[in-house]
């Protein structure tokens, strides 16, 4: 198949949503970005990687970064994260309170704010360094030593933190977080500032297409959390439009509120895929609207 032909053709389809939605403007960095962008990759099992439109411009990760940082928390830490978070879609907001105080401080899942930030935590206490070893481990499976934070992205993300600090605190009332709050608060807002490009992003999650296995052949999770992590990011992975975007896509997704969405098919390889115009649940209208072409003209899918 001629994926470099396709992903032009699909750019071209869906042109008419590229610039569609609204921006993040609740973060002010992210309402500075030109809506107009797009990028879009397609990287196969053994690293080859095509793109077009916008694919190789850095953009803010925001909540795709979950995905790794979980990845990384399960292979050093195995089962142990599920006794402090659930698997289950949220069907609430992703920066819910009411669900969090309604289930004692455990979170629905990893992906939401306040399951990310139980997995900051521990990914802090495994490695002492929550928010190097993620950074580390996308430049490694990337390629690219350039990956890095986004200083103006974080303070920004710091300053109008407020609903995240609540989180975090409820949870420590509840002894479901290990390290001080502020602390894991500052490597979950710098995480989050983390830019990559389609192709990096393509590429860093390639581990999640190849059944858990690394960029240089060693193995980062086992087969069977690999797949775990893909079912999690299937039914929890784009907030609470998780439904619409498996019936659409029929993917393992996660999204970004930059905009951004990386989707694997296991065994085949990955898309990443960015545009900052986002619907109302978060997601990226042309992004969505693209991946979903995608499938539907290859036959990717899980189903």
């Amino acid at each position: 198949m001629d994926h470099l032909a396709l992903l032009e053709r699909i750019m071209s389809e869906v042109g008419p949503e590229i610039g569609r939605g609204r921006l993040a403007d609740y973060i002010p960095a992210l309402a500075q970005v030109d809506p107009r962008k797009f990028g879009f990759a397609v990287a196969d099992l053994d690293g080859r990687v095509v793109g077009v439109g916008d694919w190789e411009e850095p953009f803010s990760l925001q909540s795709v970064a979950k995905v790794f940082g979980l990845a990384l928390v399960v292979a050093r830490d195995g089962e142990r994260i599920w006794e402090r978070v659930g698997r289950e879609p949220s069907g609430n907001p992703f920066n819910s309170l009411v669900q969090l105080e309604h289930e004692h401080g455990i979170p629905r899942n990893p992906f939401i704010n306040a399951g990310a930030l139980v997995v900051t935590d521990r990914l802090l206490t495994l490695t002492g360094d929550a928010r190097g070893a993620l950074r580390t481990f996308l430049r490694e499976e990337s390629g690219n030593d350039e990956v890095d934070f986004d200083a103006v992205v974080a303070s920004s993300e710091a300053e109008h933190g407020a609903r995240n600090a609540a989180l975090a605190y409820f949870m420590a009332s509840h002894d479901n977080m290990d390290n001080p709050v502020q602390t894991v608060l500052e490597h979950y807002f710098w995480q989050s500032s983390l830019t990559m490009s389609c192709r990096d992003l393509a590429l860093a999650g390639l581990f999640l297409a190849c059944h858990g296995l690394r960029a240089d052949g060693s193995r980062v999770l086992s087969s069977s959390d690999a797949k775990r992590i893909n079912a999690i990011m299937l039914t929890c992975g784009t907030y609470d439009a998780a439904g619409e975007f498996a019936y659409r896509v029929g993917l393992p997704g996660k999204s970004g509120v930059g905009g951004g969405i990386l989707a694997v098919m296991p065994g085949r390889g990955t898309l990443s895929v960015w545009s900052p115009g986002l619907d109302s649940r978060g997601n990226s209208v042309a992004g969505v609207a693209a991946l979903d072409r995608f499938s539907t003209l290859t036959g990717w899918s899980v189903f």
